[in-house]
């Protein structure tokens, strides 16, 4: 488009930046003495909420092979929104000098374009108490916010620190049919 052809991957470096933030959680068992008798790392995957809820309701015991274990952390790009209150003037360019073999090379880009990435990253649970220890192990960390440090476009040296900003938090509980039926327990949280 406009005579010439980039590609940065900088929405794909966003999406697993967002992620990664998610990768380090764990749910612990205890006995009744409480002593701890398990410790389980929460798997974390792009895909919309939908696709687990679809899971979880084709084999409600989850007794099947498995292709879905609980806790689950998954998380969805939902939009870009235009930010006109971060924009800058349209005629900055931004110059990186590199040397090379062939001597130096000026390299320029215009700058960047203000937009708000929303996720929503969905954790799924079995039971109540492993959606706490969840929780308890992401929402300190924002208040309402954490800055991720991100090298977008490495051959120009463009480093952003990037606010990743937690909206809310909602739960959805739900018990439907008898009380064989599984329950769906569901943390949403909007960033």
């Amino acid at each position: 488009m406009f005579g010439s052809q980039y590609y940065h991957g900088i929405l794909r470096k966003y999406v697993i930046a967002f992620g990664s933030l998610f990768n380090d959680i764990v749910v612990q068992r205890f006995d009744a003495q409480g002593n701890r008798i398990q410790a389980i790392g929460v798997p974390v995957a792009y895909g919309p909420k939908e696709k687990f809820l679809a899971r979880l309701a084709d084999d409600p015991g989850l007794d099947r092979t498995v292709a879905i274990t609980l806790p689950r952390v998954g998380f969805e790009m939902q939009q870009l929104i235009y930010a006109p209150t971060r924009k800058l003037s349209t005629v900055n360019r931004m110059v990186h000098k590199s040397d090379t073999a062939d001597g130096n090379v000026l390299k320029t880009t215009w700058g960047p374009v203000p937009y708000d990435i929303n996720f929503l990253l969905s954790i799924f649970v079995k039971n109540a108490d492993d959606g706490t220890q969840i929780m308890e192990q992401i929402l300190p960390y924002f208040r309402p916010e954490w800055t991720v440090q991100m090298k977008l476009v490495p051959e120009m040296s463009i480093i952003h620190d990037v606010p990743v900003v937690l909206q809310g938090v909602t739960v959805e509980d739900a018990y439907e049919g008898d009380f064989d039926t599984r329950r769906s327990l569901v943390w949403n949280l909007d960033f």
